[in-house]
């Protein structure tokens, strides 16, 4: 009866793939069925005792503590950052910020809620103007050209994965006559480096991460004997989980996060051995799914111009599908943070220093 029941299902998830990628199911249905995949993983991640919720995640940690920095490193490129610059500039907000944003209030703008994380980031890492930063996985900069522009004596090393990000970022420096950024390009799980700096940040990275010692062992090389890390990474409340593609209805994990994690808000606390904790935040998943919802409807209002690039990109076949799966995407990441008001996902904030 059980394999039953799996054959039922995967013919029925095959079914409703087929007609999101030729644009068939309705935003109301689309949120609907994400709704009962959350529900779904949220009865496989919540145990039935505090005990056997604990050795959960315990095993979790041990268990990445033997698997490498990360895994599948180009799959995430190309599902990502490598996606031609001019998708994104019509998506995201002015500063480029491709990771969660702060909504003070109702009225804030994407912009606004951008600017609002960005300075939330500044303050809690306890940035001052005259120090030597180092973003890791700088995106296309907003963090970098943001303190930049509000600390013009620090000096930014910035370090990102994909050369399109790179030429994106010199070309606003170019634009907006800034000489204290430096970007490199590199895979950080391999990459190596010799400066030391005062400040650390890395935004919505670890999540891309496994091996969180041997990283934070990496990046503690990097801190100055008084240096600070900042870690701004989204997460489960409670427990942690791979992205894993093993059925059909994991084609987020396929298209959009190969090899990536989902961290418990607590999970860095138990790889303390090169960093300290200082401090820890949370911030409610609703801040993320204000974001993602901001970003669909940027979509959608340039919806036209996005097809040109999603048939420059996938070839003409393809471009709905491609179309359909973006809007998905960040209509998935919206119900994702927002389920339960926003207590089940959100984002996790911690400063380190070094030991």
């Amino acid at each position: 009866m059980e394999k039953i029941v799996k054959v039922a299902y995967d013919a029925s998830v095959k079914t409703v793939l087929t007609l999101l990628e030729k644009n068939l199911l309705p935003n109301v249905v689309i949120r609907r069925l994400t709704r009962l995949l959350l529900a779904g993983r949220l009865r496989s991640g919540y145990k039935p005792t505090a005990d056997l919720q604990l050795s959960d995640l315990l095993r979790f940690v041990n268990a990445i503590k033997e698997m490498p920095i990360a895994i599948n490193t180009e799959k995430p490129k190309t599902q990502h950052y490598e996606l031609p610059t001019a998708f994104f500039e019509l998506v995201l907000g002015r500063n480029m910020k491709y990771s969660s944003c702060y909504f003070s209030n109702d009225s804030s703008s994407l912009e606004d809620a951008e600017e609002a994380m960005l300075a939330l980031y500044c303050q809690r890492a306890k940035v001052e103007d005259g120090q030597s930063v180092l973003d890791v996985g700088c995106g296309w900069g907003s963090l970098s050209l943001y303190i930049a522009r509000k600390y013009s004596n620090c000096k930014i090393t910035g370090l990102c994965n994909s050369k399109t990000q790179k030429a994106f970022i010199e070309e606003q420096c170019w634009k907006r006559g800034i000489q204290n950024i430096e970007i490199m390009v590199g895979d950080i799980s391999t990459f190596e480096h010799e400066g030391t700096y005062d400040r650390v940040f890395s935004i919505e990275m670890f999540e891309h991460m496994k091996n969180y010692g041997e990283l934070l062992k990496k990046i503690g090389k990097w801190m100055k004997e008084d240096g600070l890390l900042f870690v701004h990474y989204f997460c489960h409340k409670t427990f942690a989980y791979h992205f894993e593609d093993v059925n059909d209805d994991d084609w987020i994990t396929r298209h959009f996060f190969s090899g990536g994690t989902m961290p418990s808000a607590n999970l860095l606390l138990y790889f303390q051995e090169d960093v300290a904790i200082v401090d820890h935040w949370l911030l409610n998943g609703k801040h993320y799914a204000n974001t993602s919802e901001e970003w669909l409807k940027r979509m959608d209002k340039e919806i036209v111009a996005i097809k040109e690039i999603m048939e420059m990109t996938y070839g003409k076949e393809e471009a709905v599908k491609w179309t359909v799966y973006w809007r998905t995407f960040f209509i998935a990441v919206a119900e994702l943070f927002g389920y339960n008001n926003g207590e089940e996902w959100m984002v996790s904030h911690f400063l380190f220093k070094k030991k």
